[in-house]
């Protein structure tokens, strides 16, 4: 993370409660605690290191110029405690609509130490699955889609416990007393996860089709419409309001694509998607099941180890996800997503 000195981040407070501001009434204001430190050529020289930070924005000529606070940046670290003990009407978002500005951030979400410490946690997932027999491999892909049928469901409001998931889906034993909605909800986890598994190099490239295909899967028989949906949809716990329009919607599931395909790693691949297809709220319901899916689709496609989510904290994984649709941070969910990585190498296979 960039730390800035005490002089740069007073002017980013000053300018996060101004909303916008001249290089004069900033020197101004900085003087006041800065006395020795506040000339024209040193205010200069910290608006240009936060503008090409992506920290602030300039508009306007000469003496029309104005600096503007940008908000958080895609990687910056953010206090999560202090952010959602804010109640979701009173938080500030960096737009409370769709941002066309997305895919600006959508790429170089890993740092280098990143990118080493998971190629390095993968290939202890290659050099162990190179030991196991077929058979052996198949049983550690049944056990992890038991997982992850379980966990994706139960971040969606799923009440199966993980044993009633493995009887119904070993033995299509419905738990007594849930709702038939569930069991459906699982075993459709399981449908898609097969359908994955059958054809791993399918998904090197992701495309509209194919992720259309997961979510039709995901939702039959549970009074789901399938494609690109017409209406509005909202969500629960944020103010942030997904695109409407069904064209415009269809253009960003493409962009997504684009971006999905264009990453260099593996991992920011499935990085992407997740938080793609969770942010652009594509389908009338199913959506975060569909990009979870589909993150281990591509993590698969390139021999890299899925993820079944097993312990991950529902409530966390969420703030994650609400912390990207308020602010496009993707700080809090990658730190989620490297930790499931990494739990999944020591866990299976």
């Amino acid at each position: 993370m960039i730390r800035y000195n005490e002089r740069q981040e007073a002017i980013l407070q000053f300018l996060a409660e101004q909303k916008t501001a001249s290089r004069a009434v900033i020197e101004r204001h900085i003087a006041q605690f800065f006395p020795e430190k506040n000339s024209k050529v040193t205010i200069l020289r910290d608006l240009d290191m936060l503008l090409g930070d992506g920290k602030i924005t300039k508009t306007g000529k000469a003496r029309g110029v104005v600096y503007a606070y940008s908000g958080l940046t895609a990687l910056d670290e953010v206090d999560v405690e202090v952010y959602f003990a804010v109640d979701p009407d009173n938080r500030t978002l960096k737009s409370e609509y769709f941002n066309f500005a997305i895919w600006r951030d959508l790429k170089n979400l890993l740092t280098e130490n990143e990118k080493q410490e998971l190629a390095l946690l993968n290939r202890q997932f290659r050099d162990n699955k190179k030991v196991l027999s077929a058979a052996v491999f198949q049983k550690e892909l049944e056990r992890l889609t038991i997982e992850f049928s379980w966990k994706s469901s139960k971040i969606e409001g799923n009440t199966y416990s993980l044993l009633d998931t493995e009887r119904l889906i070993a033995e299509h034993i419905e738990a007594k007393g849930k709702k038939q909605e569930e069991a459906i909800m699982i075993l459709n986890h399981k449908t898609a996860l097969d359908y994955i598994y059958q054809r791993p190099d399918f998904w090197k490239k992701a495309g509209v089709s194919k992720i259309e295909d997961i979510h039709r899967l995901l939702v039959t028989g549970l009074n789901v419409s399938f494609g690109i949906r017409k209406n509005r949809v909202g969500i629960t716990g944020t103010k942030y309001r997904p695109l409407e329009n069904s064209f415009q919607i269809k253009e960003a599931l493409e962009e997504l694509v684009q971006r999905i395909n264009a990453a260099p790693d593996p991992v920011e691949k499935a990085l992407i998607a997740v938080l793609g297809i969770s942010y652009i709220q594509p389908f009338e319901d199913g959506n975060k099941r569909t990009a979870r899916i589909l993150g281990n689709a591509l993590l698969l496609a390139h021999d890299y180890c899925p993820l079944s989510y097993r312990s991950v904290d529902e409530v966390e994984y969420k703030k994650g996800v609400i912390l990207f649709y308020e602010q496009n941070s993707v700080y809090y969910f990658k730190k989620i997503f490297i930790e499931q990585f990494a739990q999944a190498v020591e866990k299976y296979f």
